[in-house]
């Protein structure tokens, strides 16, 4: 088994295969044929931890099985010094139960999860697409800038919003060395109101964006709700947009649609599709330039699954990581 370092998931995992490594997951979970990724949640005073399993086969006749346990304390980084997001992911061999690899999972964390948002603005968003806005300039968001510039081949600017004036720069040293034009916004109902594609990475537990925040045709991708608590989409912008979840089940018991329907502004029939149903083709996602359309995100382990084994293979292709044995 290899560990491997966080550095050595950001070395060997380059944004173009993480992000096809991540469409092929949701095309396969849409068409049938990858199990239903697990996710468990517990809550501790500060923070959440929580369990994310999947089975995935690859496309060489392999199957892989990966749990990840990732801590979430989003008041690290101002009371300890500490990143918000901390764990590892256990990579198997799912035909002899063999350990492979042990992962940094923050690493791995922000580049899938910023995949996945690739993933669905390349089948989501208008293709002429020129401006994105970026709520929450933490380390998932700043992952995220790259990624989409990935799949906007039209990208002209990028407002960024963050409350943390050092997140922001950040984020704009970021969109500078990719050859960027980004700015800082203050006024995010103003910001989103003239953007194509709109993205919230936030551990807000109220909503950001309301139903007026948002221009016809746009995309927006609400990343951060990933437990019960975590809300950044407001319930009547999911009632007036078409909703397209990443794992339903799990949308609707910790996603922004999980408040929606708590709200009563939405059920659980009125979501249009899982986004590996639109990539597999058996429903649709878009369908008219302006139809403001959300995407749900609430991350799932096939996503993991998937980047994992892009990291361990190149990892042993190129003797990187540390080699042990564990039954010795």
């Amino acid at each position: 088994m290899r560990l491997l370092t966080a550095t050595d998931v950001h070395e060997l995992l380059d944004p173009a295969s993480c992000i096809d490594a991540v469409e092929r997951a949701f095309r396969l979970l849409g068409e049938g044929r990858a199990p239903a990724p697990a996710v468990c949640g517990v809550h501790v005073e500060d923070g959440t931890f929580h369990v994310k399993a999947a089975v995935l086969d690859d496309d060489r006749g392999g199957r892989w099985f990966a749990a990840k346990v990732n801590a979430n304390f989003p008041g690290n980084p101002k009371q300890r010094r500490l990143p918000t997001i901390q764990g590892a992911l256990l990579l198997m061999d799912a035909a002899s139960g063999e350990p492979r690899a042990l992962m940094d999972s923050a690493a791995l964390t922000a580049l899938r999860t910023a995949a996945a948002t690739a993933v669905a603005v390349r089948w989501l968003a208008r293709a002429e697409s020129t401006t994105l806005a970026l709520v929450g300039c933490g380390v998932q968001g700043r992952a995220h800038i790259g990624f989409l510039a990935a799949v906007m081949p039209e990208l002209r600017l990028v407002r960024l919003y963050d409350r943390d004036a050092d997140a922001v720069r950040r984020a704009l040293e970021v969109a500078a060395r990719l050859g960027l034009a980004a700015e800082a916004v203050d006024d995010l109902a103003a910001a989103c109101r003239v953007t194509d594609v709109c993205v919230t990475c936030t551990p807000s537990r109220r909503p950001l964006l309301d139903a007026g925040y948002v221009a016809p045709g746009a995309l927006v991708a609400g990343i951060g709700a990933d437990n019960e608590e975590k809300h950044e989409l407001a319930p009547a912008l999911l009632a007036r947009a078409t909703v397209i979840a990443d794992v339903l089940a799990q949308c609707e018991r910790m996603g922004d649609l999980h408040h929606a329907i708590a709200a009563g502004a939405m059920r659980r029939e009125d979501v249009r599709a899982e986004l590996g149903e639109v990539i597999a083709g058996r429903r649709p996602g878009r369908t008219s330039d302006d139809e403001v359309v959300v995407f749900d995100s609430t991350g799932m382990a096939l996503q993991d699954v998937a980047a994992a084994v892009v990291v361990y293979e190149r990892a042993a292709a190129a003797g990187r990581g540390t080699a042990v044995e564990l039954g010795r």
